[in-house]
């Protein structure tokens, strides 16, 4: 069977192509492919527990994504997770008495911070800080839980 080079010149473009798709998709699962050279503000929140939560996470209001987790610091006095996030500029009407909690997405368990608008008439501006917070749930924790109580008969 002999192999014409209009065949070998096919199978390599599929080959190329098929490479360059998960090239693609490992970008747009590492939320490395959506890089924003927009304006932004910064906002940061405490959380007792930030979970998985990682630089470049999403934020979000409503399902719709505003920005992205720039660092993730501890304190070291209060022992709490100090969240800084970038936020699109375009979005410049969160009241400043927003919340912000800590959730999973999707079956690979990513994390993001969605932001639910409170209703001062005050918004947020640079370098303001979320003062009600609902950290990460933690899976081990909550067997842990189910397991104690399983254990003494509640």
């Amino acid at each position: 069977m002999q192999h014409s080079k209009t065949q070998d010149t096919m199978v390599g473009l599929f080959v190329a192509i098929g490479i360059a798709a998960l090239f693609y998709m490992a970008l747009q699962i590492s939320n490395l492919g959506s890089y924003s050279s927009s304006d932004s503000y910064t906002i940061s929140a405490r959380f007792q527990n930030s979970g998985g939560l990682k630089v470049k996470s999403a934020v979000s209001v409503a399902g719709v994504k505003i920005g992205r987790v720039s660092s993730i610091k501890l304190d070291n006095e209060s022992h709490e997770a100090v969240v800084e996030m970038h936020i699109d500029a375009q979005y410049n009407n969160l009241p400043d008495d927003s919340s912000a909690s800590i959730y999973t997405a999707g079956l690979l368990g990513e994390q993001y911070i969605s932001i639910d608008p409170g209703s001062s008439e005050e918004f947020l501006k640079d370098k303001s800080t979320l003062d009600i917070t609902s950290s990460a749930i933690v899976l081990e924790e909550m067997i842990g839980k189910f397991m104690l109580n399983k254990a003494e008969g509640k």
